[in-house]
């Protein structure tokens, strides 16, 4: 059984590795191995500079499902070879793909993406189950029908499809019925912003399972959003990841039944994170977590759990709710009254708070998100003084927080306390190839105009250094960060 299913490349950190690393294991498994399990492969992982020699080592008669990474458009020719036009048409029911993340000019790579999904569809004539760019891999290639020759991309004989768009009007244009056989559509979206009142927007009666995330937060939950669910009577499970932007009230559990569950009557699986925040005015009467609590009875799934804040500075109010076991790739708005927990499955993480974020709340994070690989965090309050004492002293008291998946680190907007906390090796050890996002200023105090030696453990590891206002270049910051690529940008509010 363990040679049924075939992987020939992983992904490591931010990157697909080949597992074939050589000529000569190459050719091994190519002459050797392969021709002698033909029979017994049912799926195969490859990279996309293996496809034609291992689909052309051998005959795979049953070979039914496959995994292309780092697809470019050149690498996608392979797929209209005659050679494998025969597995490609008759055999192959389940497909996934990574196209190449390697694209200078974003309309360049919005082509390209489309053109390889056009591709793909004409190719593979009997797919059922189709991935496009799984939103666990950190990759930037989204689909978008901008250009109105991609709206006659279609497929009469998809019934799965999960993919990451542009924007809400790419979704619409999906469940649009160019995919009429559509019952498992699982969408991530970059950011969702008004929509195309001309898309077809009938309802979607084969529709069984319906996935919507998107990590930026959006104001037009109510007219982009909630439309949608109107459509979904038939639904069965529903999974929702959103940062909502809202004009007079959070989300509770008595919005949740009144505007989605109700539309839902053979909803039987719910799983949701919903981040909601809005303006505390005068008037307004500011439930408590417990009150929100109480909102959420008569639940598919009665393991919940939801909590508020304020921030009292910007009068912002902000309520998190969400299901527990948590299977979310992102965690937005978290403050210090984060109530803790094993979030597994989280890979980008985003901190706000108007009150100071200590030592000792990044070791909860840390352990609360270990397999982070983006953390973002928004906070201009110093820490307090004793903290900031002991590490300008380099003082070893503090236990040392091991980020061991974190690649992606924004710290841009915040005080220079929190680029001292990620950047001195007696608070923090960062893994290898950081990128890193902080402002010029903030680290050129931090690193004692670019000499400290505390600070030297963890800049070696910054392979993408993202300064914010600095235009010129610099001889002892280029010195100092001698294994960066060092970019430079306006500053973000």
């Amino acid at each position: 059984m363990f040679t049924s299913h075939l992987t020939f490349a992983k992904w490591s950190s931010n990157h697909f590795l080949d597992l074939l690393s050589s000529d000569i294991m190459l050719n091994r498994f190519c002459l050797q191995i392969l021709p002698s399990i033909h029979d017994k492969v049912q799926q195969l992982d490859l990279n996309s500079s293996f496809i034609k020699h291992v689909l052309c080592a051998a005959n795979y008669p049953n070979l039914h499902s496959l995994t292309l990474h780092n697809i470019n458009e050149k690498s996608a020719e392979y797929l209209i070879d005659q050679t494998l036009s025969d597995i490609f048409k008759k055999q192959i029911r389940t497909l996934s793909i990574t196209i190449c993340d390697d694209y200078d000019d974003a309309d360049e790579m919005t082509r390209s993406v489309a053109k390889i999904f056009d591709k793909i569809l004409n190719v593979f004539i009997n797919l059922t189950s189709f991935v496009l760019n799984d939103a666990w891999y950190k990759i930037r290639v989204r689909l978008t029908f901008h250009n109105p020759f991609f709206h006659n991309i279609r497929s009469s004989t998809l019934s799965k499809l999960i993919i990451r768009v542009e924007s809400i009007n790419d979704c619409l244009y999906l469940l649009d019925g160019r995919y009429n056989q559509l019952h498992t559509f699982h969408v991530d979206i970059l950011g969702i912003a008004f929509q195309n009142r001309t898309i077809n927007q009938d309802h979607l009666p084969n529709l069984k399972c319906f996935s919507l995330s998107c990590a930026d937060s959006t104001t037009h939950y109510d007219d982009a959003v909630l439309p949608l669910f109107r459509r979904m009577s038939n639904l069965e499970e529903l999974t929702l990841c959103l940062t909502v932007w809202c004009q007079k009230a959070v989300i509770d559990g008595k919005h949740l039944k009144t505007n989605i569950l109700k539309h839902m009557p053979q909803l039987n699986q719910f799983t949701f994170f919903i981040h909601s925040f809005c303006h505390a005015t005068h008037s307004m009467r500011l439930p408590s977590s417990e009150v929100i609590q109480k909102t959420i009875v008569d639940f598919p799934n009665d393991n919940i759990t939801s909590y508020m804040d304020i921030l009292p500075h910007t009068e912002q109010v902000q309520c998190h709710i969400y299901s527990y076991p948590f299977m979310m790739r992102y965690y937005t708005g978290i403050s210090n009254v984060f109530p803790g927990g094993l979030f597994e499955h989280v890979r980008s993480v985003s901190l706000i708070d108007e009150r100071p974020f200590q030592h000792e709340f990044f070791v909860r994070i840390q352990k609360s998100f270990p397999f982070m690989q983006e953390l973002s965090l928004v906070n201009y309050e110093a820490q307090n003084q004793t903290q900031s004492f002991q590490s300008n002293g380099d003082n070893g008291n503090l236990s040392v927080i091991k980020y061991t998946s974190l690649c992606k680190l924004y710290i841009d907007r915040a005080h220079n306390d929190y680029v001292e906390e990620f950047l001195l090796d007696t608070k923090t050890c960062l893994q290898n190839n950081i990128a890193l996002f902080v402002n010029y200023e903030s680290l050129q105090r931090v690193t004692h105009n670019f000499t400290r030696d505390a600070t030297r453990n963890n800049y070696y590891k910054i392979i993408k250094l993202n300064l914010c206002d600095r235009a010129e270049h610099c001889n002892a910051l280029e010195k100092y960060f001698s294994n960066a690529k060092i970019c430079f940008r306006k500053k973000r509010y």
